[in-house]
């Protein structure tokens, strides 16, 4: 279906071109980075100064077919991809009225603040958004969203609906895997007065992981380990493990106070999938920044607490043979999380059109005892 859709796109783009306006627009990040350590890596940096990582470039184009119709289409080549060109947007919207739109297609998903903009690094001033908040792993669905505004008094208001599924890829532990979310049903609303808004979205929906493929230990998978635990009669353990039709939630709420000079934004992010191995992850960050005409130096903390879901598997303690447990065991505990992450760095506008960046992330996981810190350098440029 979304195949047939971005085609749509396209075509209606190209062949209303005579009698439609058509807008062309793009944007780009050159990123770069190392880390300062020989044996460390964070966000897909290691000691070797790369330049391909966080890189990449998008072409979007618009074409309002009149009639309150408009198609929307954004190309996007990642460089973690070998800059692969995809349909990061393929969407038709309709104005209802003034206040309401509704569209269908591959949209982005409202997760966040910057949810929108997520790709344009030239619409926020770090190189990367936080990555203990945004880090989810996928950021688009496939379905139909209705978009509302109103104002209240002096507070203006936008309210979004969304429902869809989401059917892809995702990296697990460092493997790609398969993904499935079905019956996405969500909401998020923001409110603005002046400089300060605040916002919060709660979204639901079934999630089905094929994790068969991801690596325990040497030669052990865990779809090796579950059909083992079946084998030996453990379907309820396997079924309280396996991420299979879970029911899932996120829950996000977001603040921010920009006044022209002073930028100050925070997020604050609960998920939860009921019935697998996955942690209750439980996220926020806090950014705060300052305009100096065209120099923005900022300071940001971010905060990872995820809870492993030991209940899986304590009752099957005492019953459980040693060598099934401790794996079991190791699954479970190895999803927690506890990290404090700092950011440093500067924005520079250089051009109207162009920003430079640079940011020092240092994150200490406070289980491990590990820290790892990352120097980044890029280019943001909108055309």
């Amino acid at each position: 279906m979304i195949k047939f859709i971005c085609a749509a796109v396209v075509a209606s783009a190209i062949s209303s071109a005579a009698v439609a306006d058509v807008t062309i627009n793009g944007f780009a990040s050159i990123n770069a980075g190392a880390t300062t350590g020989s044996n460390e890596s964070l966000y897909g940096y290691d000691d070797k100064f790369e330049l391909k990582n966080e890189s990449l470039f998008a072409i979007q184009l618009q074409s309002d077919l009149g009639d309150k119709l408009s198609v929307t289409g954004q190309l996007l080549g990642r460089g973690a991809d070998d800059f692969d060109v995809d349909f990061e947007w393929a969407f038709l919207s309709y104005e209802l009225n003034d206040q309401t739109r509704v569209s269908a297609g591959r949209l982005r998903t409202p997760f966040f603040k910057y949810s929108d903009f997520l790709d344009v690094g030239y619409a926020y001033d770090w190189i990367r958004p936080p990555q203990s908040v945004y880090g989810l792993g996928f950021a688009n669905i496939e379905g139909v969203s209705l978009y509302r505004t109103d104002q209240f008094g002096r507070l203006d208001s936008s309210l979004q609906f969304v429902l869809g599924n989401y059917d892809s890829t995702t990296s697990f532990s460092g493997t790609e895997i398969d993904a499935q979310i079905d019956s996405i049903v969500g909401a998020t609303w923001e409110l603005t007065q002046g400089s300060l808004s605040g916002r919060v979205a709660y979204l639901v929906g079934e999630t089905t992981f094929d994790t068969a493929p991801v690596q325990l230990a040497p030669g052990v998978t865990l779809g090796g380990l579950f059909g083992t635990l079946e084998q030996v009669g453990l379907s309820a353990l396997v079924a309280d493990l396996a991420i299979q039709e879970d029911d899932s939630s996120f829950l996000g709420f977001g603040v921010t106070y920009d006044n022209g000079d002073w930028i100050i934004v925070s997020e604050i992010t609960n998920i939860e999938v009921d019935n697998s191995f996955i942690a209750e992850q439980d996220s926020y960050y806090l950014s705060v920044g300052h305009r100096f005409g065209s120099f923005t130096p900022y300071i940001s903390y971010e905060k990872d607490d995820n809870t492993a879901q030991v209940d899986a598997y304590s009752a099957y303690q005492s019953t459980l043979p040693a060598q099934l447990f401790v794996p079991v065991k190791g699954l479970v505990d190895s999803q927690a999380a506890d990290n404090d992450t700092w950011n440093l760095g500067f924005r520079y506008d250089f051009h109207p059109s162009a920003a430079f960046k640079a940011q020092f992330t240092d994150q200490d996981n406070q289980l491990t005892g590990d820290r790892r810190s990352l120097i980044s350098v890029g280019i943001d440029l909108v055309f």
